[in-house]
């Protein structure tokens, strides 16, 4: 159990790098110079549309691995340590009665 949750932790580690990477070398829409005046142009080696939709996708996988290691790590520590909820330890508020009409 616990070299799956190190190799969680790796795999949720280089996610979070390519994340970040991958966020910073998107540009915005119309970020470049042609851009500003209706120009198409774009200096990529895919075009205008297909870089932005590699990126685009790269950034929604590496997303939903990010949440799913994200949910997985909570999943197994809870599990290494026996934890439990923090709300099983509440009680429940005592019913009290209800007011009585007053004139």
């Amino acid at each position: 159990m616990q070299i799956l949750f190190y190799f969680v932790i790796v795999v949720h580690v280089i996610v979070c790098f390519f994340l970040i990477g991958v966020v910073l070398v998107q540009q915005g829409r119309s970020a470049d110079l042609a851009g500003a005046f209706g120009g198409q142009g774009s200096q990529t080696a895919f075009g205008p549309r297909a870089a932005a939709n590699v990126l685009t996708r790269l950034t929604t996988w590496a997303a939903i691995i990010f949440m799913f290691t994200s949910i997985g790590l909570v999943v197994l520590f809870q599990r290494s340590t026996g934890s439990h909820s923090v709300l099983e330890s509440t009680h429940p508020a005592p019913a009290s009665a209800p007011a009585k009409p007053g004139k």
